[in-house]
């Protein structure tokens, strides 16, 4: 599915409207958007041709585009990017420039000394997964997780009070992100080492922030909720 086919699906279902069940757009309605966005503005007479097709062939094509608000047409200009494409557009390039210093939250941060009990109180108190782990001077030493706490416990008696040093994660094993990495990268990071959060540590590796996967999930709600504007929502698809 690509991405102005999920596009139209979040609009479709938007609370408080009765809207066309969401709809796929066929191949060549996506070559056309793509035509388009490269030669805008453009006849119909011409996208035809590049289609290597008739005019009346795409007619019904382009009548669906302009309808769903992702071409616009002028008479005697030609068709253009509609304003749901281009929203969709900004969207992407807004994601592309946040930074992580942007989104990042207050981390939740032990001692090395902390006991191993001590961590999983403040893991429930402050309902989070992981914990960062920092030396005398901020500095990030180690990072632990649910799943590192409970391989420790399960059937060891002591755990309880062994300091939270004997189960963290240690450097150079601990993968960390930037103010100034783009928020995207982060993602990518936690993606491809399968955690769910990052700290953020300055020039000086202390600890200034952390990211999670909750963080991105508000992220890219915020930039696909931004996209509709009041007007489009009260307009509806399919009307």
């Amino acid at each position: 599915m690509n991405f102005y086919q999920i596009y139209h699906n979040r609009v479709s279902q938007v609370p408080g409207k009765e809207l066309t069940a969401p709809m796929q757009l066929t191949p060549r309605q996506l070559d056309i958007i793509e035509i388009v966005k490269k030669f805008e503005p453009i006849t119909g007479e011409q996208i035809a041709e590049a289609l290597n097709v008739s005019r009346p062939t795409i007619r019904s094509d382009l009548a669906v585009l302009v309808m769903l608000g992702l071409l616009d047409a002028k008479p005697k200009v030609g068709y253009f990017l509609g304003s749901r494409a281009t929203s969709a557009g900004e969207a992407i390039k807004r994601l592309h420039e946040k930074r992580v210093k942007d989104v990042q939250s207050v981390p939740v941060i032990v001692r090395e000394s902390t006991t191993v009990q001590d961590a999983v109180i403040t893991m429930f108190l402050e309902d989070v997964g992981n914990l960062t782990v920092v030396g005398e001077q901020g500095e990030l030493t180690g990072v632990v997780s649910r799943k590192d706490i409970l391989k420790l416990t399960l059937g060891n008696a002591n755990a309880p009070q062994m300091p939270i040093s004997m189960v963290m994660t240690r450097r150079p094993k601990i993968i960390t992100v930037a103010p100034e990495d783009a928020v995207i990268d982060a993602c990518a990071k936690m993606i491809h080492h399968q955690v769910d959060s990052l700290p953020v540590v300055d020039e000086s590796d202390a600890v200034i922030g952390s990211i999670s996967t909750a963080t991105m999930a508000k992220v890219l709600l915020e930039l696909a909720t931004s996209e509709v504007s009041p007007q489009e929502t009260d307009r509806g698809i399919g009307q």
